[in-house]
C-alpha cells in the first residue's frame, strides 16, 4: 500500500478541523484513493494553543519551514493564510523543494499563482486551490475538470458569504448596515476586522482566480472593485420597491474579444436565481458551449466546508495525478487583453439627496442630457419635515463613462446634500 506522508502548517479551527477529518477517516479515505494519508507533522505559530486535537509530540515541528525540508514529506498544506510572509515562505519552498501543496490561501494565489504554477510544473508537482474559491462549493475542479470541453464566455455569482448575510438581512430584517454587521461578527460570519469582505478585495482574489481558468489566461490585476459600505437601507428598500435585490457580485465576462473583470454591488431581478441565494451561502453561475448556463451553489465558508475542499485536493493527490495548476501549462496560457469597467455598457439606479426647491430636477435632468445618459425611470420622495427630497433614477443602457461623469458634476451642485449613489442593474 502505497503512503502519503502530510505536513499540516497553521492549525486554527481550518487547520485542527482538517486535523481530525483525516484521523477519524484515514480508513474510507485509503479505501477510496488506494493509498494510505498520515498526517506526519503539523506546526503553528502558537503551540500552546489549547486545540481539540491530540498532537503527538513527534509529530510537532518547531519550525515550520523544516517541512520543506524533511524527506520524508510528500504533502504540505498551507493553512497560514496571507499573501507575504510565513505562507509565501512556505509554499514557495515547498514547491521548489518538489513537495505538493494544497491550500486554502486564495490571496496568495491570486498574487503570486503564476510563478507558483512554473515551479509546480518545473517540479512535477501538484499545487492545488480548491479551497481558495468559496469554500464548500466545488468551483475550481468543475472549472479544470468537469468543464473541460466548454468554452466559457462568462462567469459571475455571490464569492462572499459575508457580504451576502449582510445584504440579505437587511433586506430580511429591515435593520440598518451598522446593526447587521455587529450581528455578523457575534454570529461569527464576519471577523473582527471585515474589511477585505465589505471592499470587496475578498471577493476580487477569487474572481482573478476564476477568469484565469475560465480563459486560460494569465492572472490579471485589471479588475474594477467597489464594496457594501456604502449600501444605505434605503437603496435596500427602493431596489424593492422597483423589482430588484441588490447583491455583491463577481464578474468576469468576454465580450468583443476583451476580458472585463469587475466587482461591485448590484441589482438584479427579484425573480432570478441568484436573487434568492441568502445568507451566507455562495453561488457560481457559468455561462459556456456547448453546455449552455451552469450553476453550483453552497457553504462558501467555515471549517467543514473549506476542508470539504481541502480533502478534495488531497484526494487528487493520493490518486497520483499530477496536473498543471490553473489547467493548462504555463506556455499555453494567454495573455489577453483585459478591458476597463468604463468602457462597459450599463443601466443604473442612482439615489440623490437634494434640497426640495423649485428647479433643482430640471437642473439634474439636464445633467443627464449633457452627457448622454437616458433616463428610463423617475421618482421623487419628498420627505416635508427635512425639507429633503429622494431622487430616484433608472437609466437606460449607458457608458460607465457617462455614468460616472454625471456622479461627479451632480455631486458638485449645491443643492446636493450627500453623494450620490450609483448601483449597476444587471438583467440576469
Amino acid at each position: 500500500m502505497r503512503k502519503l506522508n502530510i505536513a499540516i502548517v497553521g492549525l486554527g479551527n481550518i487547520g485542527s478541523y482538517l486535523f481530525n477529518y483525516l484521523k477519524v477517516n484515514k480508513k474510507i479515505l485509503t479505501e477510496k484513493n488506494n493509498c494510505l494519508p498520515i498526517v506526519k507533522y503539523v506546526s503553528a505559530k502558537n503551540k500552546k494553543r489549547k486545540r481539540n486535537i491530540k498532537i503527538k509530540k513527534k509529530q510537532w515541528l518547531k519550525n515550520y519551514l523544516d517541512a520543506t525540508k524533511i524527506k520524508d514529506v510528500d504533502l504540505i498544506i498551507e493553512l497560514i493564510g496571507g499573501a507575504e510572509g510565513p505562507a509565501k515562505k512556505l509554499v514557495f519552498n515547498a514547491l521548489k523543494n518538489k513537495k505538493h501543496v494544497v491550500t486554502a490561501n486564495k490571496a496568495l494565489i491570486a498574487k503570486y499563482g503564476d510563478q507558483l504554477s512554473k515551479i509546480a510544473e518545473k517540479n512535477k508537482v501538484n499545487l492545488e486551490f480548491e479551497a481558495s474559491v468559496c469554500g464548500g462549493v466545488p468551483i475550481i475542479r468543475s472549472l479544470k475538470e468537469g468543464l473541460i470541453a466548454n468554452k466559457i464566455s462568462k462567469i459571475y455569482g455571490i464569492f462572499n458569504g459575508t457580504s451576502n448575510y449582510i445584504l440579505s438581512s437587511m433586506d430580511k430584517e429591515n435593520k440598518n448596515f451598522k446593526d447587521v454587521l455587529s450581528n455578523a461578527k457575534k454570529l461569527g460570519y464576519a471577523e473582527a476586522n471585515p474589511s477585505a469582505d465589505l471592499n470587496g478585495d475578498d471577493v476580487a482574489s477569487k474572481l482573478k482566480i476564476l477568469t484565469s481558468l475560465c480563459f486560460n489566461s494569465f492572472l490579471n490585476d485589471k479588475i474594477y472593485v467597489e464594496g457594501i459600505k456604502e449600501i444605505d437601507k434605503s437603496d435596500i428598500d427602493n431596489a424593492n420597491k422597483l423589482g430588484y435585490k441588490i447583491k455583491l457580485l463577481g464578474f468576469a465576462e468576454l465580450l468583443n474579444n476583451k476580458i472585463y473583470q469587475r466587482v461591485h454591488p448590484t441589482l438584479i431581478k427579484k425573480d432570478s436565481y441568484v436573487a434568492s441565494i441568502d445568507g451566507v451561502l455562495n453561488a457560481v453561475i457559468i455561462d459556456g458551449k456547448p453546455v449552455g448556463q451552469s450553476i453550483i451553489q453552497g457553504e462558501g465558508a467555515g471549517p467543514a466546508a473549506t476542508t470539504s475542499a481541502l480533502v478534495s485536493d488531497i484526494s487528487s493527490i493520493l490518486r497520483g495525478n499530477v496536473k498543471f495548476p490553473f489547467s493548462l501549462s504555463s506556455k499555453e496560457r494567454k495573455k489577453l487583453s483585459f478591458a476597463d469597467i468604463e468602457d462597459r455598457t450599463f443601466s443604473a439606479y442612482l439615489r440623490i439627496e437634494v434640497i426640495d426647491k423649485p428647479g433643482v430636477l430640471s437642473n439634474i435632468t439636464n445633467i443627464f442630457s449633457k452627457n448622454k445618459v437616458s433616463i428610463k425611470r423617475l421618482v421623487q420622495d419628498p420627505n416635508k419635515n427635512k425639507k429633503i427630497s429622494s431622487i430616484i433614477i433608472v437609466t437606460h443602457n449607458s457608458k460607465n463613462r457617462s455614468l460616472s461623469k454625471v456622479v461627479k458634476e451632480v455631486s458638485k451642485k449645491n443643492f446636493v446634500k450627500t453623494k450620490p449613489k450609483l448601483i449597476r442593474i444587471d438583467e440576469y
